[in-house]
């Protein structure tokens, strides 16, 4: 079993910055790909961004330039920069990581970000 505990998300203003970290209750070296979600209300949960065991990234079109995926594998942690925050950014955030050869999910519980003045 994986726990995952996100934080930072917040209220913020247009064209304002947000960092979210992911925690991870283990080493993350192994993990086959870790990624940042959401969900808007009403909407499907997307792919916003990933990151795989390699380092390669991928990100949603619409946030990129804006958004960037990192990890610290020595403090088991993912971060989702967020800048030039829009209003359609507004979201419940959802960290994820995939593992082992069956390639198992697991969830954080999520955190809102609100963007709007």
């Amino acid at each position: 079993q994986v726990q995952l505990v996100e934080s930072g998300g917040g209220l913020v203003q247009p064209g304002g910055s947000l960092r979210l970290s992911c925690a991870a209750s283990q080493s993350i070296f192994n993990f086959n790909r870790m990624g940042w979600y959401r969900q808007a209300p009403g909407k499907q949960r997307e792919l916003v961004a990933a990151i795989t065991n390699g380092g390669s990234t991928n990100y949603a079109d619409s946030v990129k330039g804006r958004f960037t995926i990192s990890r610290d594998i020595a403090r088991y942690t993912m971060y989702l920069q967020m800048n030039n925050l829009k209003p359609e950014d507004t979201a419940v955030y959802y960290c994820n990581v995939r593992v082992g050869a069956y390639e198992k999910d697991y969830w954080g519980q999520g955190t809102q970000v609100t963007v709007s003045s």
